[in-house]
């Protein structure tokens, strides 16, 4: 059993592997159990980072004069923070902290 991304294989499930899970799990549905665990890990990885991204900006945006409407909607909330021009993703804000 394979993992891919974008047609790139990321994981490979060795056959020893997969009886160590079928020890546990139900043979017939262990491709759909192993597809719905690794959809919620990216589903809470996504919670987790909008949870920090929402703490980190939630105050700023309410000092802004210039904010008259904060969204409740996740996507549109992560939408405007993103397009403001003060906003930095992870990998700017570590090549500042180099700087």
């Amino acid at each position: 059993m394979k993992v891919q991304v974008d047609g790139v294989d990321l994981y490979e499930l060795q056959p020893w592997e997969i009886k160590v899970l079928e020890n546990e799990l139900i043979s017939e549905t262990l491709e759909e159990d192993c597809k719905r665990r690794l959809h919620w890990v990216l589903n809470h990885k996504v919670k987790q980072c909008y949870n920090r991204l929402e703490s980190q900006w939630i105050d700023k945006l309410r000092k802004d004069p210039e904010v008259t409407n904060i969204p409740l909607d996740e996507k549109e909330f992560s939408e405007m923070v993103m397009a403001r021009p003060d906003y930095k993703n992870r990998s700017q804000r570590e090549a500042e902290a180099e700087d």
